[in-house]
């Protein structure tokens, strides 16, 4: 959608109320589903996830999906309408001990909704400093206007270009990091063909994460907080931080072999997550690729 068309039906909700904006969205959600290319990545992606499960199964999974992903948008809409959110914290805990003591990287995903994590943590934790990274598409609609509010709720955005040479602003983060704030990186999507990155193992099969998170762990000794956020009915959430993910070496030829094995461990987890949500899976382009047992090398 244009940010003009998403401005116009954001005015129309306002005025009307927010079913126009959720009848709206689910509609377009619909043309998506019947006409976008990319409805085929994500059968094929349900395919792997629900093996016994039949095509036309498949096809109603994709259809939720696409469904489910306008609850995003309208959940953004309420809360800028000032509608309260409810929403639970498992691992609060180890939250609170990272603000203002240790620092975190908050290890987000596209399942669920980050971006109402983001938002909702900031009203909650009023001494949160968070630093979120975020990837620059060359025309940007929707996603402008997510940067923008989310930098009035007060967040701190750096865009990550996907046609630089430095997929981060390290300085900016490492400092956060050692007085005690958080910084938001994104686990599941490689930006640049040049980007380092991991393989690991997904649902049987061989995908890819960004290592830039998990070396950014050992340089700065900060833990890994995997975080998920679900949505458990209208207006609720409930988070989920599982324990923490350490990177550390005793010597430099163990590196590679400590960041490879918490991103395998960040994947697991990220499995897990998805089984419990399989419909809250908002990643359309490809993520997994050939099954590991006729593994490619990695690249």
């Amino acid at each position: 959608m244009s940010i003009d068309g998403y401005r116009i039906l954001v005015q129309a909700a306002n005025r009307l109320g927010p079913w126009v904006f959720n009848v709206a969205a689910r509609t377009i959600a619909v043309g998506y589903f019947l006409f976008s290319r990319r409805t085929r990545e994500s059968r094929r992606f349900y395919a792997a996830l629900l093996p016994r499960s039949s095509h036309l199964y498949h096809h109603w999974c994709t259809f939720r999906q696409y469904q489910n992903f306008t609850t995003i948008h309208l959940d953004r809409l309420l809360a800028n309408q000032g509608r309260a959110v409810q929403f639970s914290v498992e691992g609060e805990e180890r939250l609170a001990a990272a603000i203002g003591g240790t620092g975190a990287i908050l290890l987000m995903s596209h399942l669920g909704n980050w971006e109402m994590a983001a938002r909702l943590l900031m009203q909650q934790r009023r001494d949160l400093r968070l630093l979120l990274y975020m990837g620059i598409k060359e025309k940007e609609g929707v996603e402008r206007t997510q940067k923008e509010e989310l930098r009035r709720a007060g967040v701190i955005i750096i865009g990550v270009d996907r046609g630089g040479s430095s997929p981060f602003a390290a300085v900016d983060g490492i400092r956060l990091l050692q007085t005690g704030g958080m910084v938001s990186m994104t686990g599941d999507v490689v930006w640049r063909s040049d980007q380092r990155r991991l393989p690991v193992t997904f649902l049987g099969r061989r995908a890819y994460v960004p290592e830039a998170p998990f070396v950014f762990a050992m340089v700065s000794g900060a833990p890994i907080h995997v975080f998920f956020a679900f949505r458990t009915g209208d207006h609720r959430y409930r988070f989920e931080l599982p324990e923490a993910l350490t990177v550390r070496a005793a010597s430099r030829a163990e590196r590679g072999t400590a960041v490879a094995e918490a991103a395998q461990r960040y994947a697991t987890l990220l499995e897990e997550a998805l089984r419990a949500h399989p419909f809250e899976w908002y990643h359309f382009d490809r993520f997994i690729h050939e099954p590991v047992d006729r593994e490619s090398p990695a690249g």
